[in-house]
Order: C-alpha cells, then structure tokens, then sequence
C-alpha cells in the first residue's frame, strides 16, 4: 500500500509553521520540526509580553508623575493621596501626559494637593 502524505492538508500546515517563524536564523526558518518549535515559542513570549506591556506603561507613567510632583515639592505617594483626598479623578495615564505636555496644570494639581 502507498505511503500516505496528506497533500494538501499537510503543506498548509506546514506552511502556517513555516511563516510564524519567517525572521528565524537559518534552519529554524527553513526545517518543519525546528520552525515549529521556535514559532511556538515566540506565541509563548508574545503573550506574555502583552501582560508585561501593560506593567511596563503603568510604571513610567509613575516615573513620570513622581518627576513633576517632586518638581513642586511633593512626594508621589502624597501627591496622589492629595489628589484622591480632593476628589480628583484624574488617571496615571492622563496625569503622566500633562507632566510631560502641561507642567503648568501639574503645578496646579500639586497645590490642590498640598492644601491638605
């Protein structure tokens, strides 16, 4: 009996495996059971990578407010604790843009926030 190879069905799979790992250096690009492997991997640390992503932002945007409110004197712990206490409802993402784009609204919040 003839050796079956699934035609068609075969090189699609293949193919799928084969351009996951297109930016692969030398066999792992070009080899079905190493470019298998090393697409997989790369799935694996693109999703942890969204998780990081998201960590990542949300601590330069505290890099970034903390720099402001120590340029008007305060702390970002008692910079937020002020703005929280004031009922500011400002986020770290739009508090960290206008540190960076309007210091003047960010002197402005620091004093709000130094009242208490």
């Amino acid at each position: 009996m003839a050796r079956a190879t699934r035609g068609v069905k075969g090189r699609r799979r293949h193919k799928k495996w084969l351009k996951l790992a297109k930016g692969a250096f030398g066999r792992r690009s070009k080899i079905i059971k190493a470019a298998k492997a090393t697409a997989e991997k790369g799935l694996q640390y693109a999703y942890v990578s969204r998780k990081l992503k998201k960590r990542q932002y949300r601590a330069l945007w505290i890099v970034r407010i903390n720099a402001a409110a120590r340029q008007n004197g305060l702390s970002y712990s008692r910079f937020m604790a002020g703005l929280r206490r004031k009922n500011v409802a400002i986020d770290r993402k739009m508090l960290a843009y206008l540190a960076v784009h309007d210091p003047a609204v960010v002197t402005h919040l620091c004093q709000l926030a130094k009242e208490n």
